[in-house]
């Protein structure tokens, strides 16, 4: 994420909860890494879990300081829902 995203912050948070599509949460901690905010953490799996693959695109909305409202759509423009039964228990957020 650009580095204009922490605009929107007093502090910029050192973990956002994502909410996907369907209501599901995920932790994923963030860091400042090359003037960017990354996501660390969590990341990795989160794709693997949602099957994030080259060529999707995932956008981020900001609902909270400390919540992202995660939508993923396939490389046909169409959005993907995911099921929250996959989740690894290390990530998941609780609401």
């Amino acid at each position: 994420m650009p580095l204009d995203f922490t605009k929107h912050f007093v502090a910029v948070p050192t973990e956002f909860k994502q909410r996907n599509n369907t209501g599901c949460s995920w932790r994923v901690t963030v860091k400042l890494m090359n003037g960017m905010v990354t996501q660390d953490q969590g990341w990795a799996t989160y794709a693997v879990v949602h099957q994030i693959k080259i060529g999707y695109m995932v956008t981020f909305n900001l609902l909270t300081p400390g919540t992202l409202k995660v939508i993923i759509f396939d490389d046909d423009g169409i959005e993907v829902v995911n099921k929250c039964g996959k989740h690894n228990k290390a990530f998941a957020a609780k609401d």
